[in-house]
């Protein structure tokens, strides 16, 4: 039997619907693995969850919580490391604003977040606070690269039953719209570290008249590491989005910018703001003075900007005198008034681009109706990818998911790879001048000529992922014998120096024929070909095209990105299995409290923890482990064969029924195998007793579906409440508390 205080297995505790689906889940999953000697752990890395840790002192003994967050970074570090990690929320600003007032209201002292910090005290909060927004959980957990794909039953469930797909027309005037020059792409400088650089470097600010400012210090550096530094012109990105929204009016199509401001923490929010600020100019001209005194702050968005001038009833006016003016804005919910520009967590490239092309390129525009769509995305290192698709869709017309192939990702991560906009290393420049990536040995290695408000940003990626992301694409290529593409551009600066380092291992190996290397505009034609021929493709990328891709493609082949195999082969020999996105977890944590039915798919984490007990029978002496693993697989096939995933609306099966279903199948797989006699006698007497009470078990899970249900907090949900909403059935609780633990163990 494993210790309890030493988990065999890691279960992160998140939020929205994912975190509200654990609490059905994780009882089962932990009653059935004990029955196998195995012990289930968790640790909380949800938002709420990380600023009660991060703030301790301001907490009340029984409000205390560990860093979860720092335990998993270290345990990732361990070869026996084997982590399921659920997806949680990367916080914008408002996002985070919310979670504290949240908080407060609840009785945890957490300071507020200090918007422009003035005193020491709030600097030392706002540098705390900024830990915890963003991407802060994904760099600190993914120690290894990232090997993505449909698990092969999810995949052959998408094609028998294919989701609906929008029709795309040759005429539609949809189409992306990036700028001309003087973007990240186009300034990027890229170097490698030779040996006898490795040291540590600095950045460093020089205005015009002089002045020095460090902007960061002791970036330590490895021989083979390829650092970049590149910067935005914010005068050309303003010039480019007054054209654009100026062309968007003329060619009645709507407004929409796609950004990531979660994971590009520190960029993006200030490229949105200068969207809202340029849409809005006139307001912003004509009010500025009072504007500031009021502290508003485009980057924030339309939403939190109304908030604020809601007592002035003039401007408040003129600006919805600007958006019945300019051109209709893309709607994130038409029915809450909620334009692309309200909230600048609302629009995620990587989900709104999918959802806008699976729809046939048109949006929700303000009235109602539909429209097609000047897609906004400022900068040309990934816009060709959504450019392209978009081409691709027009002359040939949608996918067909029932016969199309599959894109597996294999995605460069490890130790922090291209974090681009989210690591420490990116700043809105003061004022005019000059920025210098400077090394020890006082080797200038990049230099800038900058503006003030120009966003300029470094980063890096070290040798050893490099060279193990090549190695994971030669073993899953190997596996498959499917198409393999790396998406490099010989003419980006970053990817320049990558290709030769790839070229040298394949080289090597003798095995570069097996391979292409393509820009990601060529790269997503020739990969869209592919799969339209029902054949398979593996797309090898940076870190940013693996978080946008193995969501482009999974929604386009599946329907959704939810259901998809994610295994991080931690560096170090340990396990990381993530189970999906969770974009659209507000809309389903929204309904669940309207009607208490929640259409979250669990699908993903049933994928991620079969791997996980397959992984833990590799690596311990608990072999029993693995029929656990494989009697998930048969688990899972019996969810898709037999349509238990959840549906949409009140009445049909929600995601508390289907985990009722995940343990009946999967206590029926344990009882037929002959691989483990002793596990199938325990299993026996558990898959007759769900068996037994189905009728009664579904009844009690159908009686509470369409009230109304207080989960006590959004961000930080009553454990209490939350357990029995997410656990309504009393036959199926006694059933996994009371009558399992009590089958002896052997």
């Amino acid at each position: 039997m494993s210790n309890s205080s030493n988990p065999d297995i890691l279960y992160t505790i998140v939020d929205e619907a994912p975190g509200l689906a654990s609490a059905s889940l994780l009882p089962i999953v932990r009653s059935f693995a004990a029955l196998a000697g195995i012990n289930v752990g968790s640790k909380d890395i949800s938002l709420a969850g990380r600023i009660k840790a991060t703030f301790g002192k301001y907490l009340k003994d029984d409000q205390k919580q560990d860093d979860g967050l720092k335990e998993l970074g270290e345990i990732v570090q361990s070869p026996k490391a084997n982590v399921i990690k659920l997806p949680n929320i990367s916080a914008s600003v408002p996002q985070l604003v919310a979670a504290i007032k949240e908080l407060q209201l609840q009785g945890f002292a957490v300071p507020d977040y200090p918007y422009e910090p003035a005193t020491e005290h709030e600097i030392s909060v706002r540098k705390l606070y900024d830990t915890i927004k963003g991407s802060a959980v994904n760099p600190v957990l993914r120690e290894g690269n990232s090997d993505r794909r449909a698990a092969k039953a999810v995949k052959k469930y998408a094609m028998a039953n294919p989701h609906s797909m929008g029709k795309w027309r040759s005429s539609s005037a949809t189409h992306v719209s990036s700028m001309d020059g003087n973007d990240f792409f186009s300034n990027e400088k890229s170097a490698t570290i030779k040996e006898n650089q490795a040291s540590f470097a600095r950045i460093e600010f020089t205005d015009s008249e002089g002045n020095i400012e460090d902007l960061k210090k002791g970036i330590k550096l490895e021989s083979g590491t390829v650092v970049d530094a590149t910067f935005m012109s914010v005068s050309e990105l303003r010039a480019f989005l007054s054209k654009e929204i100026k062309d968007a009016k003329e060619q009645d199509v709507l407004f929409s910018v796609h950004l990531k401001a979660t994971m590009m923490k520190v960029s993006d929010p200030i490229i949105f703001g200068h969207v809202v600020s340029v849409f809005f100019k006139e307001v912003f001209e004509k009010h500025g003075k009072v504007l500031d005194e009021l502290g508003v702050t485009p980057n924030l968005g339309l939403s939190e900007i109304l908030k604020r001038v809601s007592q002035d009833s003039k401007i408040t006016q003129d600006f919805n005198a600007i958006i019945e003016k300019e051109a209709d804005l893309y709607m994130v919910d038409s029915e809450r008034g909620m334009t692309n520009l309200h909230v600048p967590s609302d629009v995620i490239i990587d989900a709104s681009m999918p959802a806008l092309i699976r729809a046939g390129g048109i949006a929700w525009s303000p009235d109602g109706s539909t429209k097609d769509t000047k897609c906004v995305i400022p900068d040309n290192s990934y816009a060709p990818v959504y450019e392209e698709t978009i081409k691709f869709f027009k002359e040939k017309g949608a996918l067909e998911p029932s016969t199309s192939g599959t894109v597996a990702n294999v995605g460069l991560m490890a130790q922090k790879a291209q974090e681009y906009g989210s690591h420490p290393t990116t700043f809105e420049i003061p004022r005019d001048g000059t920025v210098r990536y400077i090394l020890e040995n006082g080797t200038i290695l990049h230099e800038h000529e900058v503006k003030c408000g120009d966003i300029w940003r470094s980063c890096s990626v070290n040798k050893a992922p490099i060279v193990d992301w090549i190695n994971l694409a030669i073993e899953r290529q190997a596996a498959t014998d499917a198409q393999a593409i790396f998406w490099l551009d010989q003419n980006r600066a970053h990817d320049a120096q990558l290709i030769p380092i790839v070229e040298q291992v394949l080289n090597k190996k003798g095995i570069r024929d097996r391979f292409l290397i393509m820009s990601p505009r060529k790269a997503t034609r020739v990969t869209l070909e592919t799969i339209t021929k029902g054949e398979d493709s593996i797309a090898v990328t940076g870190n940013v095209l693996r978080d946008y891709l193995t969501d482009l493609f999974p929604i386009l082949e599946l329907g959704t990105s939810a259901k998809m195999l994610s295994i991080v082969k931690l560096m170090n020999g340990g396990g990381l299995f993530e189970t999906g996105a969770g974009g659209s977890a507000p809309k389903h944590v929204q309904q669940l409290q309207k009607e208490n039915h929640l259409r979250w798919d669990s699908l993903g984490e049933f994928c991620a923890l079969g791997e996980s007990f397959n992984f833990l029978a590799a690596n311990s002496e608990n072999k029993k482990a693995a029929t656990l693993g494989s009697a998930i697989e048969k688990a899972t096939q019996g969810i898709l064969d037999n349509n238990k995933s959840p549906g949409r609306k009140v009445g049909e099966i929600d995601n508390r029924h289907s985990h009722f279903f995940f343990a009946l199948y999967w206590a029926k797989a344990l009882a037929e195998q002959k691989e483990d006699h002793d596990l199938a006698v325990r299993f026996t007497s558990v898959y007759n007793m769900l068996k037994d009470n189905t009728a009664k078990i579904l009844n009690e899970l159908d009686s509470i579906q369409g009230l109304e249900v207080d989960l006590g907090g959004y961000y930080h949900p009553d454990k209490e409440k939350v357990a029995k909403i997410m656990r309504p059935s009393p036959t199926m609780n006694s059933i996994i508390d009371d009558m399992l633990p009590n089958i002896k163990f052997h």
